[in-house]
């Protein structure tokens, strides 16, 4: 039994003390995983301490068939998607195209010069179904082998390449229309 697992153990019985361990451990990936979804800092605070806090009241419920890894990043990424949803739902802005508009959200670790293209990968980034936004987002921007995908997306490795692929078509397409002057 490895140590994340014992942790998650040790947490399940209402152990404080390895639960701040298990967050040393994930918090600053959690925190990336929501930033990339959420592009909003207070919000992925939110949603962190949300996944954070499902950990604590679900870590009984591990049952080992991955690792402890991919079960946190799922959480992460469910956790990530439903504040999407919730919010889309609670805002009256549903009445208006805000996909249309580009996020004045800057990625802190994003260099000055390359801001204003992050700022139009992720309004694209946002157009996507969420199976393909999910797929892209661990894929590319957090680097995640494919495997890895797959298993916190609970689909197949196969599944995983054409969610990948539809993404960057999709992606290509919606950037192109965005700005029409960028080059392949």
């Amino acid at each position: 039994m490895n140590i994340e697992t014992e942790l998650l153990k040790q947490i399940s019985r209402g152990d404080k003390i390895a639960f701040e361990e298990l967050y040393a451990l994930f918090s600053n990936k959690v925190y990336a995983t929501a930033l990339h979804y959420l592009q909003n800092i207070p919000d992925a605070e939110e949603v962190t301490q949300d996944v954070f806090l499902s950990i604590f009241n679900n870590a009984h419920t591990f049952k080992g068939n991955s690792s402890v890894s991919t079960w946190v990043y799922r959480i992460a990424v469910n956790t990530s998607l439903n504040f999407l949803k919730s919010r889309k739902k609670s805002s009256f802005l549903y009445l208006v195209d805000y996909k249309k508009e580009i996020p004045d959200f800057e990625h802190p670790g994003i260099i000055e010069e390359n801001k204003e293209n992050a700022k139009l990968m992720y309004l694209a980034i946002n157009t996507l179904p969420d199976a393909q936004k999910t797929a892209f987002i661990l894929g590319f921007i957090e680097e995640k082998p494919r495997q890895e995908i797959a298993d916190i997306m609970e689909i197949s490795l196969k599944a995983v390449e054409s969610l990948l692929q539809r993404a960057k078509a999709n992606l290509k397409i919606k950037l192109k229309s965005l700005n029409p002057k960028r080059r392949n």
